[in-house]
């Protein structure tokens, strides 16, 4: 494995539309409530024909071959076949994961599924471990474990402001229907001076019960 400027740029750039593509699929989601399913029937055939036409041509511009001058045997077309199971599988994975949580539990997860591949390599293949990849899992760990304390306060804090909301939207509740009470309870003296006029014409001392004893 060798760095240089072309494959750091690709890098870079891989690593912008990763992000964009995980936090469109967690907006996506959310935003028009459709499934992990869903998202993926939709997004797949556009993503494959992107992939179609784009494809060869950086394929070529990077390794100066052509994809389709190899030469497909029944064994590459099987194995190109199950890796596009096994991709189908992955963005299944991704999307499901995302939708239900967020792009950036999803990249804890996916830390935590390299650091498990290297421990099983190790202690089931014998796989060769260096400091360095101690020091990788130490770092990882270490960040999932401040990720997951951030979750926790952050719930926490959720879990207290909503018996204040609560509280605040009876309060705000009883004040209105106090309101509409008192409201309701007070009368226009006019009205009411009218509706004695109207409603007991014998006990007024004017108007019209005047007219009737005279």
């Amino acid at each position: 494995m060798q760095l240089n400027f072309l494959g750091s740029v690709i890098s870079c750039l891989a690593i912008v539309t990763t992000c964009v593509a995980q936090i469109m699929t967690n907006t996506i989601q959310k935003r028009f409530k459709v499934s992990s399913t869903q998202l993926l029937y939709q997004s797949s055939p556009y993503q494959a024909a992107t992939l179609f036409v784009a494809g060869p041509f950086l394929d070529a511009a990077l390794t100066n071959r052509n994809v389709f001058s190899f030469d497909y045997t029944s064994y590459v077309l099987f194995f190109v076949v199950l890796s596009c199971l096994i991709s189908v599988s992955v963005n299944f994975s991704t999307f499901l994961v995302i939708g239900k949580t967020s792009a950036v539990t999803y990249q804890v997860l996916g830390h935590l599924k390299t650091c498990l591949v290297l421990a099983f390599g190790y202690i089931l293949l014998k796989n060769p471990f260096s400091w360095r990849n101690i020091f990788g899992i130490l770092i990882a760990v270490i960040g999932m474990g401040l990720y997951s304390y951030a979750c926790v306060l952050e719930s926490q804090q959720k879990a207290e402001e909503l018996p204040i909301s609560t509280s605040q939207v009876s309060k705000e509740d009883e004040l209105s229907v106090s309101l509409d009470a008192d409201e309701s309870t007070e009368t226009d003296p006019l009205l009411e001076d009218a509706n004695m006029k109207v409603g007991s014409p014998w006990g007024n001392k004017t108007g019209f019960g005047k007219d009737l004893r005279a």
